[in-house]
């Protein structure tokens, strides 16, 4: 049973953030980002009109390591193969991925040139942006909350909510997909982890929203300080969770495991916050979107489709497939914290080094010539990346699995057939990869 909701404040009354990023842009069209480089692949309009594959795929024919000089984000290295970003994910301490050298987004904070006259840095410490030991013992704190005797534990809540959700769906009718089963679903999840009150549980999703979208940044300080607002009230919604968990015993849930955690509960609010949007965003963005991208891949692959409906054994290695397809997270940052060479590139200290996931999961040497289509029984598509590789590994990865396997698992025992029916909206992004609109229709097979 969730836990009480403390007293609500202003936030549901600010606008989604691609609605209002979305307007800033129609009002100030001159203030669009510029992108002059052939493969300054930052530019969030290749991904919103899917058109992303063709040009890292020439960009991987010419080598894994490329040089960006200009973009909105400033000059970084753009690391496209397999190979190559392994190699760098498993050298951390040269590699940084720590706030105070820049974080884990292309622009995760602004550099004392690019701040405007009167904008403060506003730095935001999460344990996946901080390096050994510092990560070694934040990162200890929530992983028992993932691991395989809590997924036991949690399954047949799970699938509970899963075979609830698609029961409730409409038939012979056009509806999102996104609104009615990917985001109740993960929404539903992660207020689950953090004891958070079921009645305001949509304010995880619109806090994930703002807090998500790299973007924003470009739009100036308006928008910034709109997002930081936000952000400072779902750190007070969070406080008041805390100070009133700090007075009970121990629990499972995510906050109670900080608060009784040495590594953790003297963080300083920035730090608290950060691990939040951390927590939010990497709980909810990347499994919604896995969720809507495996029905729109297996209505774009009718043959795969096939292959789900006639062998349900499939399904396992099918949600490694679906999210080495989707991709959820396109890219990390690391900071070089020495000089070296990368691939024949010679990387200077203080360099941004932009590790591309969803290049890296269509590298033909790897996947092999048909990387950019889906194939449930591929035989090696656990050596995709998206959940990253190394120290940093997404830590909630079993669970995501978990949600994605019930998802399909009782799709199938429903003899549930998505066909995509209407308006498709992709995210404008260059961080998260996923759907604002995804219409379908059901039918059975």
């Amino acid at each position: 049973m969730a836990t009480a909701a403390p007293e609500r404040t202003q936030w549901t009354r600010s606008p989604k953030a691609h609605e209002a990023l979305k307007r800033h842009f129609d009002e100030h069209p001159e203030a669009k980002p510029s992108h002059p480089e052939k493969y300054d692949t930052s530019r969030s309009d290749i991904y919103v009109e899917n058109r992303w594959e063709p040009i890292f795929k020439e960009m991987r024919a010419e080598g894994p390591v490329h040089y960006i000089k200009e973009s909105p984000f400033g000059p970084y290295w753009s690391i496209v193969g397999h190979k190559a970003i392994q190699h760098v994910e498993a050298l951390p301490e040269l590699f940084s991925s720590s706030w105070e050298h820049g974080g884990i987004t292309i622009l995760n904070r602004l550099d004392d040139d690019e701040l405007e006259e009167g904008q403060e840095r506003f730095e935001l410490p999460m344990f996946i942006a901080m390096d050994r030991p510092k990560h070694t013992g934040q990162r200890r704190t929530v992983a028992p909350a993932f691991t395989p005797k809590e997924m036991k534990r949690m399954e047949d809540e799970i699938r509970q909510r899963t075979g609830e959700t698609l029961d409730s769906l409409p038939r012979g009718k056009v509806f999102n997909w996104v609104d009615e089963v990917s985001i109740p679903l993960t929404t539903g999840m992660l207020a689950i982890l953090f004891d958070f009150p079921w009645e305001d549980r949509d304010l995880l999703t619109f806090w994930s929203d703002w807090s998500g979208d790299t973007e924003l940044i470009l739009a100036g300080q308006e928008l910034e300080e709109t997002r930081r607002s936000i952000q400072t009230e779902m750190a007070t919604y969070f406080q008041q969770l805390w100070a009133k968990k700090s007075q009970e015993e121990p629990s499972a849930d995510l906050i109670s495991m900080m608060i009784h955690s040495p590594a953790m509960n003297q963080m300083s609010p920035q730090e608290f916050m950060g691990n939040l949007v951390l927590l939010i965003v990497g709980g909810n963005d990347t499994t919604r979107n896995t969720m809507s991208g495996i029905v729109h891949a297996l209505d774009k692959f009718p043959d795969q489709r096939k292959l789900f409906e006639e062998n349900p054994d499939v399904i396992p290695n099918a949600v490694q497939e679906c999210i080495r397809y989707q991709t959820p997270l396109k890219h990390m940052r690391r900071t070089a914290s020495e000089d070296t060479e990368l691939f024949g590139h010679q990387i200077k200290k203080g360099d941004k080094v932009v590790l591309w996931y969803n290049s890296a999961n269509r590298d033909e040497e790897v996947f092999g010539d048909n990387a950019e289509k889906l194939q449930l029984d591929r035989e090696n598509a656990r050596r995709h990346l998206a959940f990253g590789y190394g120290i940093h590994r997404c830590v909630g990865a079993r669970l995501a699995e978990l949600q994605l396997r019930i998802l399909m698992e009782e799709m199938h025992a429903r003899r549930m057939r998505v066909h995509v029916a209407g308006d498709v909206e992709r995210v404008r992004a260059n961080f998260v990869e996923g759907f604002r609109v995804l219409e379908v229709e059901l039918s059975e097979f």
